[in-house]
């Protein structure tokens, strides 16, 4: 993390392409870390950060299912807009929070 950037929310998660990770939001980002888990000893790895993204680039945020209820969003990326849903326990938390730490980072 960059210096004067906070965690606010992280979450082992799964993202519709991305698959498996841990989600996190800063006061400056959200960033998805895709994860190597065995079932025999219980132990995750963290891999590759497959998502950095800026709060500032997100357009829009929502939730969506009613089952399999996700919370997604869409940023602006170098090849357009891309959109991202994330299947995390409590969606109206973290499309909340999400919207807050972009309205205090503009």
């Amino acid at each position: 993390m960059d210096r004067g950037e906070k965690r606010i929310k992280q979450e082992d998660c799964s993202e519709d392409r991305l698959g498996a990770g841990i989600l996190t939001l800063t006061s400056k980002r959200i960033a998805f870390d895709k994860t190597n888990a065995r079932i025999m000893d219980f132990s995750k790895r963290f891999g590759e950060t497959v998502l950095d993204i800026s709060l500032d680039r997100i357009t829009k945020i929502w939730k969506e299912g009613l089952l399999m209820k996700k919370v997604c969003f869409t940023a602006e990326a170098d090849d357009g807009e891309q959109t991202f849903k994330f299947g995390v326990f409590n969606t109206k938390s973290w499309m909340k929070v999400i919207e807050q730490a972009k309205s205090e980072n503009q």
